[in-house]
């Protein structure tokens, strides 16, 4: 599994639809500051369900849309699309070669997730990429200065990047969740036995 490309739309320096190929093998951005290299690494967190407008260098999640310039007028949405090829045998449950990740944003607040064009819950993307390295947090992602942040860091921060490149993250999720459902049903079982009685 490897990332096809990026296409980004009214996403903050990315006003007119812009398409990132990427092939199989070692791909870099480069270019000067202020280019937008660092958007295009917040376009991928984003879209993978980064919700910490200040993760995203913003105070608020409506700051990532284009709000215009001397020339342009602001765009209404910002809108990311993030492909995956090979994917089959790789993502559990997936019967497509190519999967498709789409993000928007209005301006008055809401937004939406998309599967392979389909709406979806963030939920379901997190499920979906579970385990695989791929994720708003996860090690694949790495932007400038977390390196030596990394490093620095105190060993139980580390293990939280190790758990995921090891694949066990998913499972500590479901456990998680498991043990949750169980706390709501032992609440609601003194209200069986009120009943009962």
């Amino acid at each position: 599994m490897y990332l096809k490309s990026l296409t980004l739309h009214g996403f903050k320096s990315f006003a007119d639809k812009t398409v990132f190929e990427f092939h199989q093998g070692v791909t870099g951005i480069v270019g000067p500051n202020g280019c937008g290299k660092s958007n295009v690494v917040d376009a991928i967190r984003w879209v993978l369900g980064e919700t910490s407008a200040k993760a995203l260098r913003g105070d608020e999640m409506a700051d990532v849309i284009f709000n215009g310039t001397d020339k342009r007028k602001p765009v209404g949405m910002a809108e990311v699309t993030l492909t995956m090829a090979d994917c089959k045998g790789v993502l559990p449950n997936v019967d497509y070669n190519e999967v498709a990740i789409t993000r928007r944003v209005y301006r008055d607040g809401k937004g939406e997730y998309r599967l392979n064009n389909n709406l979806c819950r963030l939920k379901d993307i997190h499920d979906l990429l579970a385990g695989t390295g791929i994720g708003r947090a996860a090690y694949s992602i790495m932007a400038q200065g977390q390196i030596d942040m990394l490093l620095s860091s105190k060993p139980e921060d580390r293990r939280a990047v190790f758990e995921e490149a090891a694949g066990i993250t998913k499972f500590k999720g479901q456990k998680k969740e498991a043990l949750r459902k169980l706390e709501y049903t032992e609440a609601n079982l003194p209200r069986g036995a009120d009943i009962i009685a």
